[in-house]
């Protein structure tokens, strides 16, 4: 049995006073309300479309991309088993008139310093770069053509990444181009494996992308 306190009341909630009973009940109500309304979201985001999730659909993205999002690919029946990274490099303009490529940078690797060891690593940091580059690749195919229309929305999206990172002057000069490419290596299976595995690191080059003042930060 709880003690009773000097007013014959048990311990817990009815220990409190009414303005503290007052507080507990709408703090229970408010984490049940948070509680249903996150399940709602992501109920309507796995759930097949129907007609509220079709008329609510920006909402319920808005709300589940991209902390909450329900990714399969841990669980599909062939995961992913390969390390993509995203570089870029630039074509710069010299005082002289003369113009000069940079070396490769390779941007995913940046992301990587900027999580490892970061209990609390940006939202940007994780999936800025991952999301643009899923973006670019499903939305064009191998010969770089759009697909469909957000083909040029991706290339527009990939190109201000960049020109963020690098900055509208490089190198000693002033960057006009940019170019971009993926390099692909698949995951070494375990030592007590017998499978077979090519892991040398494939690499896909885009064209170079002229750039614009549109590309830079702020550009509206």
């Amino acid at each position: 049995m709880q003690p009773l306190d000097e007013e014959g009341r048990g311990g817990g909630v009815g220990s409190l006073s009414l303005p503290g009973r007052i507080t507990v009940a709408i703090a229970t109500a408010g984490v049940a309300l948070a509680v249903i309304v996150h399940v709602t979201m992501v109920f309507l985001h796995v759930a097949p479309e129907n007609t509220m999730s079709k008329e609510h659909r920006s909402t319920v993205s808005d709300y589940v991309l991209p902390e909450f999002e329900q990714n399969w690919k841990l669980f599909a029946p062939n995961p992913l088993q390969e390390n993509i990274y995203v570089h870029a490099r630039a074509q710069v303009l010299k005082d002289d008139g003369g113009t000069e490529n940079t070396g490769w940078v390779n941007l995913s690797a940046m992301d990587g310093e900027r999580i490892r060891g970061n209990l609390l690593p940006s939202h940007s940091a994780q999936n800025e770069l991952r999301r643009a580059w899923d973006f670019y690749t499903g939305s064009h195919d191998e010969d770089h053509q759009p697909t469909g229309m957000r083909g040029e929305l991706s290339k527009q999206y990939v190109k201000r990444i960049v020109m963020e990172r690098f900055g509208p002057e490089l190198n000693g000069g002033t960057v006009e181009r940019i170019q971009l490419r993926s390099a692909s290596t698949r995951v070494a299976p375990p030592d007590w494996s017998e499978e077979k595995v090519d892991t040398d690191t494939e690499y896909w080059v885009l064209p170079w992308w002229d750039v614009s003042e549109a590309d830079l930060r702020g550009a509206r």
